[in-house]
C-alpha cells in the first residue's frame, strides 16, 4: 500500500510539462472552452486549478474545468494542425 502512495506521489501530471512548454515558449494559444468560446493568447501563469492567459493587455482567467482543448496558434488565426479549405 505504501509503495503505491509513494509511485504516485512522484508521478508527473501530464499537464504540467504541456502548460511549462507553453508558458516558456510564451507563443500564442488558442483556449477552446466547454462552451464553444475561445480565448486567444499567451499563457502566463497556471496552477492545479486555472490559467492565466494574457491577450490585448489584459489577464484572463479560465477555470481548468471549463477547458475543452488548449493548441498553439498560427498567425493566421488557425489551431496548429488544421488544414485550411
Amino acid at each position: 500500500m505504501e509503495a503505491n502512495q509513494d509511485r504516485s506521489k512522484a508521478s508527473v501530471n501530464v499537464q504540467d510539462g504541456f502548460f511549462y512548454a507553453l508558458r516558456r515558449d510564451g507563443k500564442p494559444i488558442h483556449v477552446y472552452l466547454t462552451t464553444g468560446k475561445r480565448v486567444t493568447g499567451v499563457l502566463r501563469r497556471f496552477d492545479r486549478y486555472a490559467l492565466i492567459v494574457e491577450s490585448h493587455g489584459f489577464e484572463h482567467l479560465v477555470y481548468k474545468h471549463a477547458v475543452a482543448t488548449v493548441c498553439l496558434a498560427r498567425g493566421d488565426g488557425e489551431p496548429v494542425g488544421q488544414n485550411s479549405a
